[in-house]
């Protein structure tokens, strides 16, 4: 949430007080919406968001991206902190999801068949992370880019699993994202992922894993990744949208 300073000051309300929202309570995050401006573009900005493993099924979780491509959004760029898998990447430099593994078990698909006018639940995740807005990140501000494995949470990994997710081409490990981008995609949203890596991964790390950790290294790279934020977001409004 701290990273959200740097766009500027806008119109705000409280998460949870807006129907269909979940108040936050994972640590770290914030509770607000906020409407700011970057460049000719409104951008919806959501410092927090509800995790699979609070309990809540897939609906909160995915209720964000759905609700932002109902107000007229077109673009999602989400974020998140992430166990890293490389021990050649730096900690607390924001880097770029190319793709992902969903290994949470679910899916925001399952159920019934979407009303019209939405597609159908069989959703094209070719090109889930956009080669068209990673160029354009890339562009302002070079950074590495790696495969995200998303879990359930909210325990942490077993080195076996990341050891697993390493044969399987992972670069990142966290408990988020996977499930928004899916629906995102359904909605036609083109999406972006940046994810800040906070630790290094189970059987990695030469220390136990801890919520804190993550915590105190957020807050330590929250003005980096403030300014990644701002040129990515920057550049995205002078390219304009996709079609």
């Amino acid at each position: 949430a701290d990273a959200v300073g740097v766009l500027g000051t806008g119109d705000r309300c409280a998460i949870g007080e807006v129907p269909g929202f979940k108040k936050p309570s994972a640590l770290g995050h914030g509770g607000e919406a906020i409407s700011v401006s970057v460049g000719s573009s409104r951008v919806l900005v959501l410092t927090g968001r509800t995790h699979l493993y609070e309990g809540h099924g897939t609906a909160p979780v995915v209720h964000g991206v759905r609700t932002a491509a109902a107000l007229g959004c077109r673009v999602a760029v989400l974020t998140n902190g992430a166990g890293v898998l490389r021990e050649d990447w730096t900690i607390g430099e924001p880097v770029m999801i190319s793709d992902h593994i969903n290994l949470t078990g679910h899916s925001p698909m399952t159920g019934d068949n979407p009303p019209a006018p939405f597609a159908g639940r069989f959703v094209d995740l070719t090109d889930a992370y956009s080669k068209r807005l990673r160029a354009i990140a890339r562009g302002a501000s070079p950074m590495n880019e790696g495969v995200y494995l998303g879990l359930h949470g909210p325990h942490y990994e077993t080195p076996a699993e990341i050891r697993a997710g390493r044969s399987w081409g992972a670069d990142l490990v966290g408990m988020s994202t996977v499930l928004e981008v899916i629906a995102a995609r359904h909605v036609g949203l083109e999406v972006l992922a940046l994810s800040l890596p906070t630790n290094l991964a189970a059987g990695i790390s030469p220390t136990p894993l801890s919520g804190e950790e993550v915590i105190a290294v957020g807050k330590r790279s929250a003005a980096r990744a403030g300014e990644v934020l701002r040129s990515v977001l920057s550049a995205i409004d002078a390219a304009g949208h996709a079609g």
